[in-house]
């Protein structure tokens, strides 16, 4: 149920925009949070607002961004210069920027947190 009302939602049909209690907006991003909260890692503010940008994940004190990027929506040239548009524009406002992959935050789960847990201890 949870990914067809997120799939109705990506589609626009508007189904499950309020359903979405953690303020997740796709299967990915959920899968990030979960990762966080089995990690123990302090919980990033989801779907944050900096500057005209709207970032996937954020730990505002640290200045830490994580975008979780699906194939299907950051694959081809245009999502690939918007990426890295987005990604010098966090940069000038003093922002780290980590892009995951689905693969990343499901396979590699482990690997991610200690990547994480190191860069919100040192930043």
């Amino acid at each position: 149920m949870r990914r067809a009302t997120r799939q109705a939602d990506m589609l626009g049909l508007g189904a499950a925009r309020d359903l979405t209690a953690d303020g997740t907006r796709s299967e990915l991003e959920h899968l990030f949070l979960r990762l966080c909260r089995r990690n123990h890692l302090p919980l990033p503010a989801v779907n944050h607002r900096i500057a005209s940008l709207i970032v996937d994940f954020c730990w505002v004190e640290q200045r830490l961004i994580v975008e979780t990027d699906g194939y299907r929506y950051h694959r081809g040239r245009t999502a690939f210069e918007d990426d890295r548009a987005r990604d010098l524009k966090l940069r000038s406002l003093g922002y780290e920027v980590m892009r995951l992959s689905y693969r990343q935050v499901v396979d590699d789960s482990v690997q991610v947190a200690n990547v994480l847990k190191a860069a919100l201890g040192a930043r």
